[in-house]
C-alpha cells in the first residue's frame, strides 16, 4: 500500500500547559510569577480548547490522549499521543490498545509513568449527522480507551467528543456543566491559554491535512505530463545508472541538477500564502528536470550526499526542491516519493520543526514502507534525539565526497545511509537503498520499479496496517513545548507515543 499520509506519527512533551486533575469548578488563569509561562487548566471547555496547542495544530478524525503525572502536587502534562479513529468499530479496540500501551510504554521508558490521562476523540458529523450522534457513536471508544487506562491502573480523569464547533464529556453528565446538546468551543486565539501560548511563541499550525497536501502528488493535468516525463527519463537513465561508469555520471549530474534548482528557487521572488509559494515552486521546476531528480535520487548513495544541503542558506531552497519533488511522484511513481520525502522530513528535523519532520517522515513511510532511512529517522527524532550527531556526519562526508557514514545504521545490513566506500554492483537500486535485482532496463520503468497508482489520501483508517509496522510503537518525544506533534492521520501500524 502506498500513501505519503498513511504512517504513524508522533507527539511530544510540553511543560508551558499544565494541567490540575479537572474539577469543573473554578479556573486559575495564570500560576504564579515564578512559574514559566504556567497556565493551570480546570475545567472541560479549558480542556477542550488546550488541544491544538498540546498537539500544535488542530486534529481531525483522531483519537488523542495527554497523559498527566504529578510535579509539586499539580498534574501536568506529560506524553501526547494520536491515532486516526478506525472506521470501522470491530477495530476500535485494537487501536485503543496500541494507544494506551504505545503512550505508556514510551513514558515509562522515559521514567515518568503516567498517573492520570485526559482523552479526545476528534471527528466531524457525516452526512445527515450532528455532533451529538457523532458523540454518542464514539462512547463505545471512548470507554475502550479507560478500559484500557484502567487495566494499567491510570484513571481517564476527562474523556471529551469534540465534533461541530462544540464538545461533550464521557465522564460528566450533569446538565449544569455537561448539556446533553454540548457546549460550544470558544472561538479560535481567543482564550486565556492561546494568549500565553502566544507569549510563548507556540503557533498552532492548522490541519494535518494543510501540512500534508503541501507533499501530496499532483492530481491535475500536470501529472499527465509528469507522468510521461518520468517514462521516457526512466527509459534512458534507468540502463545507465545498472552500468557502474554511468552510475556516477548520474550522480553528479543529479547533484548538479539539484544545486542549480536551489539556486533558482532561492533566488525566486516572495509570494503571499503557502499555496502560492507551493505553485510558484512547481512553476520553476520542469518536467523533465523532475524526473530526472526523482529518478537520480533513488540510489541512496546520491540521496545522502543530497541530505548534506540541512542547514544555513541552504536548508530553505532544499526544503522547498524536495516537497516539489514529492508532489511530483505521480501514480504509478509513487513509492519514488520515499526519497525526497525522507529528505524533506530530514532538513525540517535538522531545522528544527518536528511537525514538519514527522510528518514527511511518516509520509515516507507510507509510500514504501520496507524505506530503512525514513524509518531510522523517524525513530530517532520520535525519540527526541539530537539531530547534529547526523549533521556531523553527513558534513564530514561532504568533506570526503561520500554520503552519510554510517549516521544512522550499518549500510548492507541495515540500509542506512550509505558509506560511499564500497560500488554498487549493476542491479536495481531501490528507493529504500536496497539492492533488486532486475531482469533487464526493458522490464523496468524505472530504477525501482513503479508498482502501481497511490491510493488517495485519507482512505487509510486506523485500523488498516500501511506496512510500516513497529516505526511508531517507539516512544517519541521531542521538543520542549506545550505543541505535541503527530504523524499519520489515518494509519494504525503502531500508535505513536512521547513522553
Amino acid at each position: 500500500m502506498t500513501n505519503h499520509s498513511e504512517t504513524p506519527g508522533s507527539s511530544e512533551n510540553g511543560d508551558i500547559s499544565q494541567a490540575a486533575p479537572p474539577d469543573r469548578a473554578h479556573r486559575t488563569p495564570h500560576a504564579g510569577p515564578g512559574d514559566e509561562h504556567q497556565v493551570t487548566l480546570r475545567t472541560p471547555a479549558e480542556l477542550a480548547d488546550a488541544l491544538p496547542y498540546l498537539l500544535g495544530y488542530r486534529p481531525e478524525d483522531s483519537i488523542v490522549l495527554a497523559a498527566l503525572r504529578d510535579r509539586d502536587g499539580r498534574g501536568r502534562f506529560g506524553g501526547r499521543a494520536r491515532l486516526g479513529i478506525p472506521a470501522s468499530p470491530d477495530d476500535w479496540a485494537g487501536a485503543a490498545g496500541q494507544l494506551v500501551h504505545g503512550l505508556v510504554t514510551g513514558s515509562e521508558r522515559r521514567g515518568v509513568r503516567p498517573e492520570q490521562m485526559v482523552a479526545y476523540l476528534c471527528q466531524e458529523p457525516g452526512r445527515g449527522e450532528t455532533g451529538r450522534d457523532v458523540m454518542e457513536r464514539l462512547r463505545p471508544l471512548a470507554q475502550k480507551l479507560r478500559v484500557e487506562c484502567g487495566a494499567l491502573d491510570i484513571p481517564v480523569v476527562e474523556a471529551l467528543c469534540i465534533s461541530d464547533g462544540r464538545f461533550w464529556s464521557y465522564c460528566c453528565d450533569a446538565e449544569a456543566c455537561c448539556p446533553a446538546e454540548g457546549l460550544p468551543m470558544g472561538p479560535p486565539g481567543t482564550s486565556v491559554l492561546a494568549a500565553a501560548a502566544t507569549y510563548a511563541g507556540i503557533q498552532v499550525r492548522g490541519s494535518l491535512s494543510e501540512l500534508r497536501v503541501r507533499m501530496l502528488p499532483r492530481e491535475d493535468a500536470v501529472a499527465v505530463e509528469q507522468a510521461a516525463a518520468l517514462d521516457a527519463t526512466a527509459a534512458t537513465l534507468v540502463s545507465r545508472i545498472l552500468d557502474a561508469d554511468g552510475r556516477a555520471e548520474v550522480a553528479e549530474e543529479t547533484l548538479e541538477s539539484a544545486e542549480r534548482i536551489m539556486r533558482r528557487l532561492a533566488e525566486a521572488p516572495c509570494v503571499s500564502g503557502v499555496p502560492a509559494e507551493d505553485l510558484r515552486d512547481d512553476r520553476l521546476l520542469g518536467h523533465d528536470e523532475a524526473a530526472a531528480l526523482i529518478l537520480g535520487l533513488q540510489d541512496r548513495t546520491t540521496r545522502d550526499r543530497a541530505a548534506a544541503w540541512m542547514e544555513g542558506d541552504e536548508a530553505a531552497p532544499a526544503l522547498r526542491l524536495w516537497r516539489a519533488l514529492a508532489r511530483r511522484c505521480v501514480g504509478p511513481y509513487g513509492e519514488h516519493a520515499a526519497a525526497p520525502l525522507t529528505l524533506a522530513g530530514w532538513v525540517a528535523w535538522s531545522a528544527g520543526d518536528e511537525l514538519e519532520a514527522r510528518e514527511a517522515l511518516a509520509m515516507a513511510l507510507g509510500a514504501d514502507p520496507d524505506y530503512l532511512f525514513a524509518r531510522l529517522l523517524h525513530q530517532a527524532c520520535n525519540e527526541g534525539l539530537d539531530p547534529e550527531s547526523i549533521r556531523r556526519c553527513l558534513r564530514e562526508g561532504r568533506e570526503r565526497g561520500e554520503g552519510a557514514a554510517d549516521a544512522t545504521a550499518d549500510d548492507d545490513a541495515h540500509d542506512g545511509p550509505s558509506t560511499g566506500r564500497e560500488p554498487v554492483q549493476p542491479s536495481t537500486v531501490s528507493a529504500s537503498g536496497d539492492r533488486r535485482r532486475t531482469r533487464s532496463p526493458a522490464t523496468s520503468r524505472a530504477v525501482r520499479r513503479p508498482r502501481g497508482r497511490r491510493p488517495q489520501a485519507g482512505r487509510g483508517r486506523a485500523g488498516q496496517s500501511t506496512g510500516a509496522k513497529g516505526v511508531a510503537s517507539a516512544p517519541e518525544t521531542g521538543r520542549r513545548g506545550p505543541g505535541d506533534v503527530d504523524g499519520s492521520h489515518e494509519s494504525a501500524a503502531s500508535p505513536t507515543s512521547h513522553t
